[in-house]
């Protein structure tokens, strides 16, 4: 394994390796031994896989507020995305900034993303599987959702009319919220 970092507290790009031969392929997803060792520890504790059916469909810019924040390992099981994270933690040096992290079942990839930060993808391709290892259990309570499209976070998703939930259509600007995320509610 190897870790990428993208610039934003710890988010990061978590590259495994595979191993094929003439059945196919073996990777090791994740290892907690290896993360503890380049300071990355994580309390997983539930799994979840998200089913899209079509191209374009925008799931996204998800979180979970405290004292029920979320930390996600993502990765493709079947298809493409365009997985995008934005830092919202008040006070971060990159707050509002965002990265985009192409992912897909050809490579051995997954990205980590922190609690603090709104998560998204789109899909690129048809019946895209999307697997999360999250660190909290979902909240309906403390969840939330910011605009796809706000023009303060400047995301290219490269698409006019992405295929959205109504939870995302009347989704929020970001400056129309609270402090998601204010100083000090992060462990």
């Amino acid at each position: 394994m190897r870790i990428k970092h993208l610039g934003l507290g710890d988010a990061c790009l978590v590259e495994g390796r595979r191993f094929k031969d003439e059945r196919g392929w073996f990777e090791e997803i994740w290892s907690s031994s290896y993360l503890k060792q380049v300071g990355l520890i994580f309390n997983f504790v539930q799994d979840n896989v998200s089913h899209s059916k079509h191209v374009g469909t925008l799931r996204g810019l998800h979180y979970q507020a405290p004292p029920h924040t979320q930390g996600k390992l993502v990765r493709v099981l079947r298809g493409a995305v365009t997985d995008v994270l934005v830092d919202v933690r008040t006070g971060s040096q990159t707050f509002g900034q965002h990265r985009k992290v192409d992912l897909s079942q050809d490579e051995p990839q997954a990205v980590w993303v922190p609690e603090g930060f709104l998560h998204g993808f789109i899909t690129r391709t048809e019946d895209t599987l999307v697997h999360y290892k999250v660190t909290a259990a979902y909240s309906s309570d403390h969840d939330g959702s910011v605009r796809w499209d706000d023009p303060e976070l400047g995301i290219d998703w490269e698409i006019e009319t992405p295929i959205l939930s109504k939870k995302d259509q009347t989704a929020p600007r970001l400056s129309d919220l609270a402090e998601i995320f204010p100083a000090g509610s992060l462990a």
